[in-house]
C-alpha cells in the first residue's frame, strides 16, 4: 500500500495540515512580543524548526497511541471527520499504512531537525522541546487514567509559542509568558482538545478512555467549552500589553471580532445545539485558524506602522 503514495501517509501521520496551521501561533507570539519582523535568516530557521517540531510531536502522538488507535479503528462509527486533519488517512500506523519502524524513523528525523534548529536559535529551547515530548507521551498514556491529562495538552500546545519568544528575547519576563501560556491553553482546551475528544466520544467510551466529554457528558462539557471560548477571547485583549507596538483600540477591536467569529460563535453553536452532530468537528476546524487570523492581523499592524 505504501507504494501508491507513501508521502501522503507520512504527512497524515504528522497531521501536516494541522501542523502548518499551528506554526501560526508561535509566529504570532514572536511578532507581537518583538513588535517587528526578525532578521530573514532567523525567520527562515525558525519556520524550519517549528515545522520539524510540530511534525515530530504529532507523529509521536500516533506512535505512542497506535495500540489504542487500532482498537478504535476496529469499530465503525465516530463523529464527523475534521477538515484540517487527514480524513480517511488518520492514524496510518493503526491502519497498517505505515510500519511502526518507519514511523519511528520519520519522527526521529524531524525531531533531529528540530533539535538542531532549536540549538542554533537558543539552546534553552531544547528544554521546552524535551518537556513537550515528555508531556505528549504522558498525555497519550493517561488516556484511560484521567481526564486531567487535558492540562498536559495545554502545555504541549504552548511549547511552540514559548520557544518562539525565546528566539526573539533571550530573557523574557515571566508575567507576559504566563499570560501567553494561559491564553494558548484556554484556546487549546475549548477550541481543540474537548471538541476533538467529543468527536471521538463514542469510540472513547467503548475503550474506557477518560476524557472531558466521556467523564462529564454533554451538559457540563458544553459549559466548559463555552467558558474556555469566552476566556480565550477576553484574555486575548490583554496580549497587547506584552508588545512594544502602539496597538490601540482598533487592533483590539479587530482581535475581538476575530475571536467572536472564530471561537465564540462556533462554540455557541455547540452550546445551543439540542442534538449534537457535526458541531464539535466544526468548532475544531474553525478554531484551528484562530492563530493564523491573529498572525495576519499583527503582520498588518507592523506593516502599517512602517508605512505610516
Amino acid at each position: 500500500m505504501l507504494s501508491k503514495k507513501p508521502l501522503s501517509y507520512f504527512l497524515a501521520l504528522s497531521r501536516n495540515k494541522h501542523a502548518l496551521l499551528d506554526i501560526a501561533a508561535p509566529a504570532f507570539c514572536a511578532l507581537l512580543w518583538l513588535g517587528a519582523f526578525p532578521p530573514t535568516s532567523v525567520t527562515i530557521l525558525s519556520l524550519i524548526t517549528a515545522f520539524a517540531g510540530y511534525t515530530a510531536i504529532y507523529a509521536l502522538n500516533d506512535i505512542v497511541g497506535c495500540k489504542v488507535d487500532k482498537v478504535k479503528m476496529a469499530h465503525t462509527g465516530g463523529g464527523q471527520q475534521y477538515c484540517v486533519e487527514a480524513g480517511d488517512l488518520r492514524h496510518p500506523i493503526a491502519q497498517g499504512l505505515i510500519s511502526y519502524k518507519m514511523a519511528i524513523l520519520w519522527m526521529s528525523f524531524w525531531l533531529l531537525v528540530a533539535v538542531l534548529g532549536a540549538y542554533l536559535l537558543n539552546p534553552y529551547i531544547l528544554i521546552i522541546l524535551g518537556l513537550a515530548a515528555v508531556c505528549e507521551v504522558a498525555y497519550c498514556m493517561l488516556l484511560r487514567v484521567t481526564h486531567w491529562r487535558i492540562i498536559l495538552s495545554g502545555f504541549v500546545k504552548a511549547a511552540g509559542p514559548m520557544s518562539a519568544i525565546l528566539v526573539v528575547d533571550s530573557t523574557p519576563k515571566v508575567g507576559p509568558l504566563l499570560l501567553l501560556l494561559s491564553w494558548i491553553s484556554l484556546w487549546e482546551i475549548g477550541g481543540q482538545n474537548i471538541p476533538a475528544d467529543w468527536n471521538d466520544r463514542e469510540e472513547d467510551t467503548r475503550i474506557g478512555a477518560k476524557t472531558i466529554p466521556v467523564r462529564f457528558g454533554e451538559g457540563i462539557s458544553k459549559r466548559i467549552v463555552m467558558c474556555a471560548a469566552l476566556l480565550t477571547v477576553i484574555s486575548s485583549c490583554f496580549l497587547v500589553t506584552i508588545s512594544p507596538l502602539p496597538l490601540g483600540p482598533t487592533y483590539v477591536a479587530w482581535m475581538l471580532m476575530i475571536g467572536i467569529m472564530i471561537i465564540i460563535m462556533p462554540a455557541y453553536s455547540l452550546y445551543s445545539a439540542t442534538k449534537i452532530t457535526t458541531e464539535p468537528a466544526r468548532l475544531f476546524d474553525i478554531a484551528s485558524y484562530y492563530p493564523l487570523a491573529l498572525l495576519v492581523l499583527t503582520v498588518g499592524a507592523i506593516v502599517l506602522r512602517h508605512v505610516f
